[in-house]
């Protein structure tokens, strides 16, 4: 059985016979945890290795872990820090802040892959421009230059670490106010606007390897009436041809107000498969998932299936091993050195 090209959620802390039944459907190639799906480092592993037990290839188990707001597991983990305090530790140590970005991509990827995670939904590309309600601090900085090189670092720690990264919201969510969980998005700048700036951060990690991209549900008016997910402009002319992506595109959250406006469930998934996503996540909504699965006809190419099969996990490492590493020990150490300055900037102020 090949991967399908759907990635879907489960209920709990550990899988019920509805979960599974779903997760064994050809549709499905994966599975996104949420912190309802945490207790314990303990737990977490007994959970992914249910997964993965499941079919073979390994199902995919990814999930949103960023740093600062969007961590979904806390407890029994080390807490990252949101990218902003890299990027503002950069403005005043450039080379200590890149060396640190690395050990903190190294740090976020071996403890998930410590505990059977294949991958992160990281590193947010957006550029801050100051208005957004959703991106904010999960932006490195303001200044393309400066998220090129804190990314770049960031997903080289990962990479060695083992863990394939995913750069988003292609092609920039960072200049609007509105929040795409809850509300329709338009971006109205000219292509020309987006090329020159929110595109080259995407352009420089797609340049180190980047291994998949999530598109923005964000509609840019002046180029395609659709959101970049569901539109072949962005993700074929652009982000395939323009760009040289080869590697996975994998849709945001289906169940996102933005995407619903597009239609019901099944055209949205099918709309975005369609446009050129290898992965479309359908989330927090199982009977929207169970439409998909009965009602989606589709049938994924050795292309796509090999695109996702990069996403798998490649470093092996324990928890409990991992906190007697002096690579670890070190890491922690960058992680509090711009916690450490992140303070004393607030206490400035």
């Amino acid at each position: 059985m090949s991967l399908g090209s759907v990635m879907i959620d489960i209920q709990g802390t550990q899988l019920t016979p509805e979960d599974k039944e779903r997760l064994l459907d050809p549709l499905v190639a994966g599975v996104i945890l949420f912190s309802r799906n945490y207790e314990s480092v303990e737990q977490l592993k007994m959970l992914t290795s249910q997964i993965h037990a499941l079919r073979h290839p390994k199902l995919l188990i990814a999930v949103d872990h960023e740093g600062g707001r969007v961590q979904r597991f806390r407890e029994g983990f080390t807490r990252i820090p949101p990218m902003r305090a890299l990027g503002k530790y950069f403005a005043e140590h450039p080379e200590k802040a890149q060396s640190d970005a690395k050990k903190v991509g190294w740090l976020l990827a071996s403890e998930l892959l410590a505990c059977g995670v294949d991958f992160s939904f990281t590193p947010v590309l957006d550029i801050d421009y100051g208005e957004s309600r959703v991106i904010g601090d999960r932006a490195f900085s303001s200044d393309k230059a400066t998220i090129s090189k804190l990314a770049a670092h960031l997903m080289n720690g990962m990479h060695q670490a083992g863990m394939a990264c995913v750069g988003k919201h292609f092609p920039g969510h960072g200049f609007i106010e509105a929040d795409t969980h809850s509300e329709i998005a338009v971006d109205d700048r000219s292509f020309s606007e987006i090329q020159q700036k929110d595109l080259q951060p995407f352009l420089g990690l797609i340049a180190e390897g980047l291994e998949a991209v999530m598109p923005a549900h964000v509609i840019y008016s002046q180029i395609d009436n659709k959101p970049a997910g569901f539109s072949a402009f962005w993700l074929q002319e652009v982000l395939r041809k323009k760009c040289h992506f080869e590697g996975a595109i994998i849709s945001d959250d289906m169940s996102m107000q933005a995407a619903k406006s597009y239609g019901d469930i099944v055209t949205g998934v099918e709309a975005a498969l369609n446009a050129g996503c290898d992965l479309v996540l359908v989330c927090n909504d199982p009977i929207a998932a169970d439409k998909v699965i009965a009602q989606v006809n589709w049938q994924g190419s050795p292309l796509n299936h090999a695109r996702l099969i990069r996403l798998q996990a490649h470093g092996k490492f324990t928890m409990e091993k991992l906190h007697l590493d002096p690579v670890w020990q070190s890491a922690v150490q960058a992680v509090n050195r711009v916690f450490n300055y992140q303070e004393i900037q607030e206490a400035l102020l």
